[in-house]
């Protein structure tokens, strides 16, 4: 059974930084593109960050440029989100997901996923 199992969000101040991880278990991703998505209240999920299999492309959302950075431990079978400079903005719950089907192409859509965690909450206070 495949699980991805999300962690680190929390309450955070504005300007702050947190460290989102996503585990996976059930079967190894070393081969896919693994993503996270957020989703505020209210609004449709959307896409933050993915990376390749290698880790040697990445694509991150407009909005988190410069201050998301997404990594992956292949050996852990686990991506990371480091979220600095942190806005009331960012506030929404964090999904990690895999595009099994791609090893290199980082699609932005949510339809393209396979695999999702639960969710982890971030909230940032003004």
């Amino acid at each position: 059974q495949v699980q991805l199992v999300e962690s680190g969000g929390e309450l955070v101040q504005a300007g702050g930084s947190l460290r989102l991880s996503c585990a996976a278990s059930g079967r190894t991703f070393s081969s896919a593109v693994m993503g996270w998505f957020r989703q505020a209240p209210g609004k449709e999920r959307e896409f933050v960050a993915a990376i390749n299999w290698r880790g040697g492309m990445t694509s991150d959302a407009d909005s988190v440029k410069g201050r998301f950075t997404i990594s992956r431990d292949n050996s852990k079978n686990t991506v990371y989100l480091q979220m600095n400079s942190l806005k009331p903005e960012d506030t929404a719950v964090y999904y990690c997901a895999v595009d099994i089907d791609s090893r290199y192409y980082i699609d932005r859509r949510t339809s393209e996923y396979d695999y999702w965690g639960q969710g982890t909450q971030v909230t940032v206070s003004s």
